[in-house]
């Protein structure tokens, strides 16, 4: 059985399908302040991060406080708008996680999002009182710093070798190298597996109950087995 106590879960692209609206919403906040429109691929690339980290990478020559108030708020309005129909959940993630909890595993989640938005989601799915602990990247650092899993870790009192970090972008692997934590990446949410693997996370999964199945094995596999 795994020796993981805690499991700390990204949020957008690993537990819940929104990468589609994300890329619509930072579209859209790029026509409204008259910027070019980034291609799917880029903006995929910077999901994850904060929002001013995430703008200053797609649109590097805006540093202008109020442009990026501006663009903030776009992507922000649009975004609400769309999820008047909440983005669902990921095939098994209900069920997954419920099985993990029942297993005696501590949950966490630790996003890119703020702090308003994880929790008008949390709400949809009734999971206000789920998980453990939950950091989002507008009460501490952006990702890839380490410290909001450093938070996490403090609350739960778990040293890092404990913990594994699950998550579909870079810098939710690098975040949890940066921690020295043990990472697993999923290769259904926003970047690729070949970006993912350059990261050297400790396991690959296409669908997200091999979590699970992962975790619950006498044996760990060689992570090119799950690709």
């Amino acid at each position: 059985m795994s020796n993981y106590e805690v499991l700390i879960f990204d949020w957008d692209g690993t537990l819940v399908d929104s990468i589609g609206r994300i890329v619509e919403s930072v579209s859209m906040a790029a026509d409204i302040c008259g910027l070019p429109r980034r291609d799917a691929a880029q903006i995929k690339g910077i999901i994850g991060l904060a929002m001013p980290e995430a703008i200053a990478s797609l649109y590097p020559d805006v540093t202008d406080p109020k442009m990026v108030e501006v663009f903030r708020r776009a992507y922000g309005e649009h975004y609400l708008a769309l999820e008047a129909e909440p983005s669902v959940l990921y095939p098994g993630v209900a069920q997954t996680l419920q099985v993990l909890r029942d297993r005696g595993h501590i949950l966490a989640v630790a996003t890119g999002k703020g702090r308003a938005g994880l929790d008008r989601a949390l709400a949809v799915q009734g999971w206000q009182d789920f998980f453990d602990i939950t950091r989002c990247a507008d009460e501490t650092a952006s990702k890839p710093d380490p410290l909001m899993i450093h938070e996490i870790l403090a609350h739960c009192g778990v040293r890092p070798e404990r913990a594994l970090m699950v998550g579909d972008s870079v810098f939710d692997l690098r975040m949890a190298s940066r921690a020295g934590l043990d990472s697993a990446a999923v290769t259904y949410g926003a970047q690729s597996v070949e970006v993912l693997l350059a990261c050297s996370p400790r396991f690959v999964v296409n669908e997200f109950p091999e979590i699970s199945r992962w975790l619950g094995s006498d044996r760990i596999t060689e992570v090119e087995s799950y690709v």
